[in-house]
């Protein structure tokens, strides 16, 4: 017998959750939550929680898909017309590691071979039917799970077209996921897919920690016990979803609530339109849970505060969330005239407004000529001047020219390209990042499944079979493979007239893998020149929006003054890496030995964490070695050790008339390629690493 599970009605300190979640219950086209924040916080616990105080379902008594008997005109067990039952709400959990064929269902092995019928086993779409499909970490789902994910969503049916079976059945799920931020983010497209989004952080009020803390230890020491003492209230909370479920198809939207919503979108940038129809939604599903029969302004307010901060963010690297007071502001406006076409006198003959009889007048509104004028939400990737804290900083070389007008700003340091980060007094600034071309390592490697360079993965295209017992772990049945394999066995004469164990064949995948790109950064006094350091910054803030579309990781380290750090540990993280980014400092000696040592030291922590993703080193210096005793005969030393640590790039920063070819001797000594600076644009690191990997596949 299974524990119970935590009380949702004893849930503390997180009501903006609990609000987004019971407002997809009750109106599940809202299109799911998704629920960002720091680890500890409860967000599994809530979601599972929710399951127990949903209302039951009346299904098709043997329909596979859990059909509502009067709704089963779509489904392949259909139509039924026997009695119906009742069942508890499902959730059905899908693990970050499910194969395709567990979640959109697959054929059943046993049938196929036992009794030769191409009969289809559901899988978890199928299960989830009607049900919440919980993903836990679900910004480190596999993409083509995530693709299995979307056309679900979007169709609300789940097609199969493989291994002989051809069905299509109906998948309509409320979509719920949690993730940290910190280790990584999730496909615009996914992320669109969710019509709430909630951040969950944990609170800083003693009293509710120490709430918390004991419920948990409660729960934990009596779970049944613990569960009985809030059985009246999980009763109630699911009679009220009940209620609300009931009276949210009576509730109407006027005209006038339409348009306030439209403007509160408008206002905010959001692209498409499904941000109004889901903050449509959301605010009907918000006054029925009320006990309203009209949506009120606080209906759409609390609407909007979920349904819009995951759909406004203009760039990668913009934190989401919404203004509020931009949001009062919006919901205050004056409304305008009616919408071209609509009315009663509408002079194109356009259908009638539906506003009932006696609703808002449009008397005393100003025509749309006279409106004024909409705030605008500022947008920090169009509106520099929208960061409060941007301002692109000088380095110690600089100083403020004088002939400058008092009190004026100069145009390049007040107001510095759309999307580039804020800047700390002392660092160089990056500029906006740029869209870099797809970098690939030559050869096949077997690394994790991303969409970089090629790799024999768990999925993709069938290439060849494996033999029983030598197949790699996770490798799938190629059925059709094993089913020759068993015929021509049959025809030798050989073994039982049956599928055997030695006959089965596993498929040999052919697919991308995600890769792990180090830049190593000399920021010494040497390396300080400001649009260098501005460069390189850029470059890296390209690689990670790259990295973080094709699921790469991007690490970053630096090495000044008596030695290095990992500034950047390995992620797929956009928004830490870029904040850690923005802080990078620059100036002193050159520990160019400590450096080498330090990347070396990432390059092998990370290649026994994942023996199999293949890493690519560049290294951006001068190649000077100031720092220490002996410091370049050290930095010889180890270069000369290197080996085939990893693939490297050495980027020769050295300028002048008069240069000493340390970086090129750097380079020759590692096995690594040597590309001088003067040979790169602004936005050259990225270029740099393609025509590397194009002229060796070229060479190849």
């Amino acid at each position: 017998m299974t524990a119970p599970v935590f009380p949702f009605t004893a849930l503390v300190g997180s009501d903006e959750l609990i609000t987004a979640l019971l407002l997809s219950a009750i109106s599940p086209e809202i299109g799911g939550v998704l629920v960002r924040g720091e680890k500890g916080t409860a967000k599994s616990t809530a979601v599972r929680a929710l399951a127990a105080v949903l209302p039951e379902q009346q299904v098709a008594v043997g329909c596979r898909f859990g059909c509502d008997p009067e709704r089963t005109d779509d489904c392949p067990d259909g139509p039924h017309t026997g009695p119906a039952t009742t069942r508890p709400a499902r959730l059905v959990e899908l693990p970050v590691g499910a194969t395709e064929d567990r979640v959109v269902g697959s054929l059943d092995l046993r049938r196929a071979l036992g009794e030769g019928e191409a009969a289809y086993q559901p899988g978890l779409l199928a299960d989830a039917h009607r049900g919440i499909l919980y993903v836990d970490e679900v910004n480190l789902l596999h993409d083509h799970l995530v693709d299995v994910l979307l056309d679900a969503a979007a169709m609300g049916r789940n097609t199969v077209e493989r291994d002989g079976v051809s069905i299509s059945h109906p998948a309509r799920i409320t979509l719920v996921g949690t993730m940290n931020p910190e280790e990584g983010e999730l496909r615009p497209q996914l992320l669109d897919r969710f019509g709430l989004t909630v951040h969950v952080a944990a609170s800083r009020d003693p009293h509710v920690r120490a709430e918390v803390v004991r419920r948990r230890l409660a729960a934990d020491l009596d779970p049944a016990g613990f569960a009985d003492g809030y059985a009246t209230s999980e009763a109630a909370l699911t009679e009220r979803l009940a209620a609300a479920r009931e009276s949210v198809t009576r509730i109407r939207l006027e005209d006038a609530t339409l348009q306030t919503i439209a403007r509160v979108c408008a206002g905010f940038d959001v692209d498409g339109m499904r941000a109004d129809i889901v903050t449509a939604r959301t605010a009907v599903a918000h006054a029925a849970w009320a006990g309203r029969e009209h949506v009120s302004r606080e209906d759409i307010r609390a609407a909007a505060l979920l349904a819009l901060p995951h759909r406004r963010r203009r760039a990668p690297f913009d934190a989401p969330g919404l203004d509020e007071d931009l949001l009062d502001r919006l919901l205050d406006e004056e409304p305008e005239d009616e919408p071209p076409g609509g009315g009663e006198d509408a002079p194109d003959g356009g259908p009638a407004s539906d506003t009932p009889e006696g609703g808002p007048s449009d008397s005393g509104r100003d025509s749309p000529g006279e409106s004024p004028e909409r705030p605008t939400p500022p947008d920090p990737a169009r509106d520099p001047e929208a960061r409060s804290d941007t301002t692109d900083s000088t380095d110690s070389t600089d100083s403020t020219d004088p002939t400058d007008s008092p009190g004026e700003s100069r145009p390049e340091a007040d107001h510095p390209p759309a999307g580039a980060l804020p800047t700390p007094t002392g660092t160089a600034s990056a500029q906006a990042p740029f869209r870099a071309r797809r970098l690939e390592l030559s050869g096949v490697g077997s690394g994790p499944t991303g969409r970089r360079s090629p790799a024999l993965t768990p999925r993709g295209r069938v290439v060849g079979t494996h033999p029983a017992g030598l197949e790699p772990a996770g490798s799938p049945v190629h059925l059709t493979a094993t089913l020759r394999a068993s015929a021509a066995r049959r025809a030798g004469r050989t073994g039982p007239a049956r599928v055997t164990g030695d006959d089965l064949r596993h498929a040999i995948t052919r697919g991308r893998e995600a890769n792990l790109v180090l830049l190593a950064v000399d920021a010494s006094g040497s390396m300080a020149a400001r649009k260098r350091m501005g460069e390189v910054k850029t470059a890296v803030l390209s690689l990670l929006l790259d990295a973080y579309q094709r699921r790469d990781r991007v690490g970053l380290v630096t090495f000044r003054g008596a030695g290095a750090e990992v500034a950047l540990p390995p992620t797929s993280s956009v928004d830490a890496a870029a904040a850690r980014l923005a802080e990078l400092p620059h100036g002193g000696r050159t520990p160019l030995a400590e450096g080498l040592t330090e990347i070396a030291r990432v390059v092998a922590r990370e290649r026994i964490r994942d023996r199999n993703q293949r890493a690519l080193v560049i290294i951006v210096t001068d190649g000077r070695a100031t720092a220490g005793p002996d410091a370049l005969a050290r930095a010889q030393h180890i270069a000369d050790a290197w080996g085939h640590t990893a693939d490297t790039v050495v980027v020769d920063c050295e300028s002048g008339r008069f240069r000493m070819g340390l970086a090129a001797d750097l380079a020759h000594r590692m096995g690594a390629e040597h590309i001088a600076l003067e040979q790169v644009a602004a936005s050259g690191l990225v270029e740099i690493v393609t025509d590397r990997t194009g002229s060796r596949r070229s060479a190849a």
